[in-house]
């Protein structure tokens, strides 16, 4: 489906060797507390915020941990402010690359995001020079042992885009503005969710070499070991003889 779906998958299986539990929530930490920042800290009436919940309870985040989060984020526990930053550029080959940032201070942030683009021989590029290359998405990451049929039936009548089978789990695509609908239309089925997020998924892939396949890996590692940096997109089709980091 998409350089993000092939790193996703690559992510779940790198995160269960690497242990890197403790970045995983420091990442949902930070997801919880801007999305009840930013919409209350009511489940039902924050789609953002409910998603974020989710996803930590995917992760076996502690409820102690989630609510206090939510508690920082709506001011009743002190705590950082977070700001949205979105960073684009460009990687070897022409490979665009979109970052979604949480940042409590984007002065420090920005330059290294600048210096990791330069580092593995790419730029970083001014706003919406690499969105138009993406479609904006809702994404869910469905557990395998669903029963497909079942699934197909749910989402689509819930308006759906498509369905794409990965190695080790389901991957529904939504338009943005379904985004809620499709979540509720899975809650209601009793669908083990996985993961699931607003995405941008690329028009087309890119096929590179094993060389510049590895590179654009190097580099979607380093930013995947940065502590501001949330998500990051792509539009390169993983080489299959491209070793991994």
């Amino acid at each position: 489906m998409s350089g993000h779906s092939k790193w996703s998958t690559i992510k779940r299986k790198k995160g269960a060797a690497d242990a890197k539990r403790g970045k995983i929530f420091t990442r949902l930490i930070k997801e919880i507390t801007v999305a009840a920042r930013n919409g209350g800290g009511d489940e039902d009436a924050n789609p953002r915020l409910r998603t974020a919940v989710q996803n930590a309870n995917a992760q076996n985040m502690p409820k102690d941990n989630i609510k206090r989060a939510i508690l920082r984020g709506t001011g009743e526990l002190p705590g950082v402010t977070y700001e949205e930053h979105l960073y684009e550029g460009y990687g070897v080959g022409g490979v665009a690359i979109i970052i979604e940032t949480l940042t409590d201070n984007a002065n420090r942030t920005t330059p290294e995001i600048r210096f990791l683009f330069e580092k593995y021989g790419g730029h970083m590029a001014k706003s919406g020079a690499a969105l138009f290359s993406f479609d904006r998405r809702g994404l869910f990451i469905v557990d395998k042992s669903t029963d497909e049929e079942l699934l197909m039936e749910v989402v689509l009548e819930a308006g759906a885009l498509d369905i794409v089978t990965e190695e080790d789990a389901f991957e529904v695509l939504s338009e943005a503005t379904d985004y809620a609908t499709v979540q509720n239309a899975l809650e209601k089925g009793g669908f083990n969710i996985i993961e699931s997020s607003l995405a941008y998924i690329p028009h087309n892939l890119l096929s590179l070499s094993k060389a510049d396949g590895e590179n654009i890996l190097a580099i979607l590692d380093a930013l995947d070991d940065h502590e501001d940096v949330q998500k990051f997109f792509t539009n390169f089709d993983i080489p299959d003889d491209a070793e991994l980091g």
